[in-house]
């Protein structure tokens, strides 16, 4: 499996939109790498829009992305939370730096906004913060899939799996 080896952080927070969230899981899963997901409290389970649980095995405050090779951000209402801590910006911050993959779909570019990362940055979204986007120096565009360098963008559930392919082929480096 081309991802073996490979280690993932997914982030969570009540009222992640489900699908965003386990069908990239299950997809870089899938291709052999280890996906952990991380939320404000380790051991809390988080629920979705739709009532599916996800069980936080780390705290973000435990996390480096010395220790892993690329991050998952959900959409759904989660992402207004999550980009209100300074240890998740860092996280983010740290796995930009690096240039490692960082993926995003729908809501979740308020994460990306709020670590200060898009200037310059080819990305897409859910249309509702498309202004957000631009506003933070991003250029927009209505794609089901973007992918400017290490960073990967899609707009809502139908665009997965494009999205999980194209998170799964800059994990691998391709």
């Amino acid at each position: 499996m081309r991802l073996s080896g490979k280690k993932v952080i997914a982030l969570v927070d009540d009222e992640f939109e489900d699908l965003e969230l386990w069908y990239p899981v299950y997809r870089v899963r899938e291709e052999g790498a280890e996906v952990h997901l991380a939320g404000l409290e380790k051991g809390k389970t988080y629920t979705g829009k739709y009532g599916v649980p996800a069980t936080a095995e780390y705290s973000w405050d435990d996390l480096s992305a010395a220790d892993y090779d690329g991050i998952l951000v959900p959409g759904g209402w989660a992402p207004d939370k999550i980009r209100r801590y300074g240890a998740v910006l860092k996280l983010v911050q740290d796995f930009n730096t690096a240039k490692k993959p960082i993926g995003q779909i729908c809501h979740a570019g308020w994460v990306l906004i709020s670590a200060k990362i898009l200037d310059g940055v080819t990305v897409t979204s859910t249309p509702g913060i498309r202004d957000d986007m631009e506003n933070a120096g991003a250029i927009w565009k209505d794609e089901a899939v973007v992918t400017d360098g290490h960073i990967i963008s899609a707009r809502r559930p139908p665009d997965l799996p494009p999205y999980g392919k194209a998170f799964c082929d800059a994990l691998a480096g391709e």
